[in-house]
C-alpha cells in the first residue's frame, strides 16, 4: 500500500499499518502525503488545540536496576550523595513549581532500585519505608496535599496491585513501551542486562494499568536500533491494549538522543525526517482517542514539522526544573514554544497530568480522593486554568500568578471565526456546535471574539455603560433548598458557614428601603432563601411593605423558585400569582434560580429544585403577565460548554417569543465557601478567559434579542469588569449597598460599589457612564444628586429566624 492510498479517517489494520514500514516506500517523496493524512485525523479530534503541561520534575532517585545503554538519568551511587530525594528537598522543588503556575509534578526514578543497591534499602529503613514504591506513594500524596500538583508518576515496571496504590495517590501514571523488539535486549543491544526492559514485562504493565483503571502515558523511543516495522508492531501492541481498556490517554513518539559517557555515544540519532514518519504513521495506527506526543526541547528546530506531522501535545515542559533524562536539552519558555505554534497554525493550550476524556469521566478514571484536585485546576474544557485568578478572590483580575501566553493568529481559524461572527452579527441563530466553538477560543482566537463581541457592543448600544443604584434586601437566609453551590442559605447544617439564620420583620425591611430611597436607590433588589414556613402572602406582604414605605421604589424581586412556592401555598396557578404579586406593586423579576438551564447539570448541583422547564415556564409566565426579567447564568461548577451553549439558546428561544428580558447577567460560580465544593465536587469557577468569554459569547448569541450584558463587579472585582466592559458588556450592574450572597461564598470585594467607583472604572475602560432604572431609563435626577452624597449606611438588624414565619407563616394560614 502506497502512503497516498491511505484510507481517509478509516481505522488501519494490522496488514495496512506494516504495510508502511515497507522499505520500497520509505523514501522521502511520500512523506507530505502521510504527514498531511495525519494532520487531518489530528485537526478532526483536538482542533486548534496543542497542549503542554506545566509542571516541575522530581527525580525521587536516580539509581536503577537497569543498565540501559543510551541512559545517563539512572546512575550507580555517588559518594556523598543520597539515593533518595528527602521529604522536604521533594516539598522544594513541588512548592517552587506551584509558585510559578505548574500544575504537574512528574515524579521519575530507576526500576526497583533496592533489588540492587543496599544503600537504597538502608535509606529506605530510616526513611520507615520498605520498598521504592512505598516511599513514592508517600511523597506523591504529600506533594499533592501541600502544594495542590498533580502528580504523574512513571515508575517503570509494576502489577496491578502496585498500580491500584499510586492510583490512590496520582493523577495518572506513565511508562515507555520503547520497543517491542525483543532483539534490542539480546548480548550487544541497548536493552541488553536490563531485565524491566524485556518487551513482555513492559506489555504487561501497560495491561496492568488498563484492568487498574489508570489514566495512562506510554509511548517509543526511536532511533535505538529498531526497524520501522518494530515500531509499528510497537503501535499496533499499544493500540490493541487501548482498545481492551481504553486507559492510553497519550502516546509519545521521543527521539533518541545520543549521550557522552554512554555506549551509544557515536551511535547515529535519527532524522527529522524519520521522526516525522513515526509521528505521522502512529497519528494514522492510534486514530484520534488518543493524545500524540513530541518532546520540543529534543527536536527544536522541527517544532513546525511536527506539529505538521499530527501531534497534539507537547508533554511537560518545567519553568523551574531541568529535563534530567536530557539534561543537555533545555526546556523552551512557554512563550516561546506558545509562538512556535502558532507558526504552525495552532493555538498552545495548558492541560491538566489527566486529559479532559478522563476528567470528565472521573468516577471511572480517578480516585475519589484524587478528584477533588484535579478538579480545583481544571476549566470547563477540562483543560487548566491559564492563570492563577479566580473568581471573587481579593486580587485585581489581572494580578495573576503566571498568565498564559497570547499566541499571534492562527492560520486558518480566522476565517471560520469570522464567518460565525458574520452570522451573529446579522442576527441569526448560532448553533450549539457553533457556540461551543466560540468558547473554546484561547490565546489570539479569544481576544478576537472578545473584539467581536465588543465592536457588536458598540454597534448596538453604543459607548454608554449604565449601573443602576439599588440595594440587595435579602429578607432570610433560611432555606429549604439544599443547592451544592449555596453558601448563604442557612439550616441547621449550615451555621458553621457565615452566620445564623435569621429573618427580617416588615418594620426592618421598610427601614431599608427608606434609607436606600434617601441614598439615592431607584429599585429594592429583594430575594431570599426558601423558608419552610413562607406563604404566598409572605411575598406580598413584602412587596406592599416597601411601597408603603416608599411608593415610588421600584420593586424588583423573588426568583422563580420563590414564585413557585408562593404560587403553591396559595393554591394559585403561577400566572396567577404573579399578577397579584404586580398589583401589589412588584415591577419586575431577577432571572435568578437559573444556574444552568440544563437538567443534566442541575441533577448535580440543585437537583431539589425546580428544572429547566419549570424555570422558563415561570419566567415566560411574569413576561405574559407584563413583568420584565433579568436573565442569569451561573457557570464554572460541574458544567462544560455544551450546557452553557444550550443555557444561551434557550434563552435565546425565550426571548424570541416573549420579549421579556432586559439583561444577561454573567455569575462566574463563587467556590469557596460552597458546600459542593468543599466536599471536592466542583471546579474552582471559570478561568478568568472563560469568565470573559461569557460576555462576549453571551452578547453574540443572544443578538439582537437581548440588547444588554452584566458584568458583576461582586464576581470580578474593579480590573474584572473594566476587562468585560472591552468584551461585550455594557452595564455593571447595581451599587448594592448591602451585598450578602457573594461574600457568605467567600467573594472579597466588598458589599457596596458606590456611584463614584462605578463611573471611576467605566471612565478606565475608556466609556462613559449613565445612572439608569431597572428598565433602563434614565434615573431621576434628584436620585442622582443624593446618590453621590450619601451618608454611611446605619448597622443592619438581622432578627434570629424561628421555625414559623415572622410574616405570612403558612402554619398560621393551615391553622
Amino acid at each position: 500500500m502506497r502512503r497516498d492510498e491511505v484510507p481517509a479517517g478509516r481505522r488501519l489494520e494490522a496488514a495496512e499499518a506494516m504495510a508502511l514500514a515497507d522499505t520500497e516506500l520509505a523514501g522521502r517523496d511520500d512523506l507530505p502525503a502521510l504527514m498531511r493524512e495525519a494532520a487531518a485525523r489530528r485537526d478532526a479530534a483536538f482542533g486548534a488545540a496543542v497542549t503542554v503541561s506545566r509542571k516541575v520534575f522530581i527525580p525521587l532517585t536516580q539509581l536503577c536496576r537497569d543498565v540501559c545503554h543510551y541512559c545517563t538519568f539512572a546512575h550507580p551511587p555517588r559518594k556523598g550523595q543520597r539515593a533518595l530525594l528527602t521529604p522536604d528537598e521533594v516539598l522544594d522543588i513541588a512548592r517552587a513549581g506551584a509558585g510559578v503556575g505548574c500544575d504537574e509534578a512528574l515524579f521519575t526514578l530507576g526500576d526497583k532500585p533496592e533489588l540492587r543497591y543496599r544503600v537504597v534499602r538502608e535509606e529506605l529503613e530510616a526513611l520507615g519505608y520498605a520498598s521504592t514504591l512505598d516511599y513514592l506513594a508517600a511523597m506523591a500524596a504529600l506533594v499533592m496535599k501541600e502544594t495542590g500538583l498533580l502528580p504523574h508518576l512513571n515508575a517503570g515496571v509494576m502489577g496491578e496491585d502496585d498500580l491500584r496504590r499510586l492510583r490512590a495517590v496520582s493523577a495518572s501514571q506513565g511508562m515507555m513501551i520503547e520497543t517491542t523488539s525483543a532483539r534490542l535486549s539480546a548480548r550487544g543491544g541497548p536493552h541488553f542486562g536490563s531485565p524491566d526492559k524485556a518487551p513482555a514485562a513492559r506489555l504487561e504493565t501497560l495491561e496492568a494499568a488498563g484492568r487498574a483503571g489508570v489514566p495512562f502515558t506510554t509511548g517509543l523511543l526511536i532511533g535505538i536500533g529498531e526497524t520501522r516495522a518494530e515500531r509499528i508492531e510497537a503501535l499496533l501492541a499499544i493500540r490493541d491494549s487501548h482498545e481492551r481498556h481504553g486507559h492510553v490517554q497519550e502516546v509519545i513518539i521521543q527521539n533518541f538522543r545520543a549521550k557522552a559517557g554512554t555506549r551509544m555515544a557515536n551511535a547515529p540519532e535519527p532524522t527529522l525526517d524519520d521522526h516525522l514518519w513515526t509521528v505521522a504513521v502512529a497519528r494514522l495506527i492510534l486514530g484520534t482517542d488518543i493524545s500524540l506526543q513530541a518532546p520540543p526541547n529534543l527536536q527544536p528546530e522541527g517544532l513546525k514539522a511536527l506539529i505538521d506531522a499530527g501531534i497534539n501535545d507537547w508533554g511537560g515542559v518545567s519553568p523551574v526544573t531541568p529535563d534530567h533524562v536530557n539534561p543537555e536539552a533545555p526546556w523552551p519558555a512557554l512563550a516561546a514554544l506558545a509562538n512556535a505554534t502558532a507558526r504552525a497554525g495552532k493555538v498552545l493550550a495548558p492541560r491538566l497530568a489527566v486529559y479532559p476524556a478522563y476528567l470528565h469521566d472521573a468516577p471511572r478514571w480517578l480516585d475519589k480522593a484524587v478528584a477533588p484536585h484535579v478538579l480545583r485546576r481544571a476549566d470547563a474544557g477540562g483543560l487548566a486554568h491559564e492563570s492563577g485568578w479566580r473568581v471573587g478572590a481579593g486580587e485585581d483580575f489581572d494580578d495573576t500568578v503566571v498568565e498564559w501566553p497570547v499566541s499571534p493568529a492562527i492560520a486558518g481559524e480566522g476565517g471560520r471565526l469570522d464567518r460565525l461572527f458574520d452570522k451573529a452579527f446579522d442576527g441569526h441563530e448560532l448553533s450549539e456546535a457553533e457556540i461551543v466553538r466560540l468558547f473554546e477560543a484561547r490565546g489570539d482566537e479569544a481576544s478576537r471574539v472578545c473584539a467581536a463581541a465588543d465592536a457588536l457592543r458598540r454597534e448596538t448600544v453604543g459607548e454608554t455603560v449604565s449601573y443602576v443604584v439599588t440595594r440587595n434586601i435579602n429578607y432570610t437566609n433560611v432555606c429549604a433548598y439544599r443547592c451544592g453551590f449555596c453558601a448563604f442559605s442557612k439550616g441547621r447544617q449550615n451555621e458553621h458557614l457565615r452566620g445564623k439564620p435569621y429573618e427580617l420583620d416588615l418594620g426592618e425591611i421598610q427601614r431599608r428601603a427608606l434609607e436606600a430611597w434617601e441614598r439615592g436607590a431607584t429599585e429594592v433588589c429583594m430575594q431570599g432563601g426558601i423558608h419552610p414556613d413562607f406563604s404566598g402572602e409572605t411575598y406580598l406582604a413584602i412587596i406592599r411593605a416597601v411601597k408603603a414605605a416608599v411608593p415610588d421604589m421600584h420593586v424588583h424581586a423573588f426568583s422563580a423558585l420563590e414564585v413557585r412556592h408562593g404560587a403553591a401555598t396559595l393554591g394559585l396557578p403561577v400566572p396567577e400569582f404573579l399578577l397579584r404579586l404586580k398589583e401589589a406593586g412588584l415591577g419586575t423579576l431577577p432571572g435568578t434560580a437559573a444556574e444552568i438551564l440544563d437538567d443534566e447539570v442541575r441533577a448535580i448541583i440543585c437537583p431539589d429544585k425546580l428544572n429547566t422547564a419549570e424555570w422558563l415556564e415561570t419566567v415566560g409566565a411574569a413576561h405574559r403577565v407584563g413583568l420584565k426579567t433579568t436573565s442569569t447564568i451561573m457557570f464554572g461548577h460541574v458544567d462544560h460548554y455544551r450546557h452553557w451553549a444550550r443555557h444561551l439558546l434557550r434563552l435565546r428561544h425565550l426571548q424570541a417569543e416573549t420579549g421579556g428580558i432586559t439583561e444577561l447577567v454573567p455569575l462566574p460560580f463563587l467556590h469557596m465557601e460552597a458546600p459542593l465544593y468543599l466536599k471536592g465536587g466542583t471546579r474552582q469557577g471559570p478561568s478568568r478567559r472563560e469568565a470573559l468569554l461569557m460576555h462576549a459569547v453571551g452578547r453574540l448569541a443572544l443578538h439582537p434579542l437581548i440588547p444588554n450584558v452584566q458584568a458583576s463587579w461582586v464576581k470580578l472585582g474593579e480590573g474584572g469588569i473594566v476587562a468585560a466592559l472591552r468584551a461585550g458588556a455594557n452595564d455593571i450592574g447595581g451599587t448594592l449597598m448591602d451585598e450578602s450572597i457573594s461574600r457568605a461564598a467567600g467573594g472579597a470585594h466588598g458589599q457596596e460599589f458606590p456611584p463614584d467607583r462605578m463611573e471611576a472604572a467605566i471612565r478606565v475602560a475608556g466609556r462613559l457612564a449613565r445612572q439608569r432604572t431597572t428598565l433602563y431609563a434614565e434615573a431621576p435626577s434628584r436620585q442622582k444628586q443624593r446618590s453621590y452624597a450619601a451618608a454611611a449606611l446605619t448597622p443592619r438588624v438581622e432578627p434570629a429566624a424561628g421555625k414559623f414565619a415572622k410574616v405570612g407563616s403558612l402554619a398560621a394560614r393551615r391553622g
